[in-house]
C-alpha cells in the first residue's frame, strides 16, 4: 500500500511540475514544442508495449491495451499537429505555369 502512495506522490509531483514549466512558455511557442517532442510519444508507446508484453493477469493485459491504446493516439495526434503547423507556414499563391520560382517578371 505504501508503494501506491509513492507512486501517487510521485504522479502528483510530475503533474505539477509540468504544469508550472508549460504555463511559463510563450503561447506561440507550444504547438512547435509539442510538435518537437514527437519523439517522447514514441517512447510512451514503447514502453506501453513493454508492459502490455509483461502483464500477467486480465485487469494488467485490459490496462496495458488501454495504454498502448493512448500512446499510439497521442503519437499520431503529434503529427497531426505538426502536419497542421507546416500548413500554416504555405504560401497560398500558386507560381505561374512559365515561372518556377513564381517570381512576376
Amino acid at each position: 500500500m505504501a508503494d501506491g502512495f509513492v507512486a501517487l506522490y510521485i504522479f502528483m509531483l510530475a503533474a505539477i511540475a509540468g504544469h508550472v514549466i508549460i504555463s511559463r512558455v510563450p503561447v506561440i511557442l507550444h504547438t512547435p514544442l509539442m510538435s518537437g517532442s514527437n519523439f517522447i510519444h514514441g517512447i510512451v508507446l514503447i514502453g506501453a508495449m513493454v508492459v502490455l508484453g509483461h502483464a500477467d493477469t486480465t485487469l494488467e493485459k485490459v490496462i496495458g491495451f488501454v495504454a498502448v491504446l493512448l500512446g499510439a493516439g497521442n503519437a499520431a495526434g503529434g503529427y497531426v499537429v505538426t502536419e497542421r503547423m507546416l500548413d500554416m507556414f504555405k504560401s497560398s499563391k500558386k507560381p505561374d505555369a512559365g515561372d518556377k520560382h513564381g517570381a512576376k517578371p
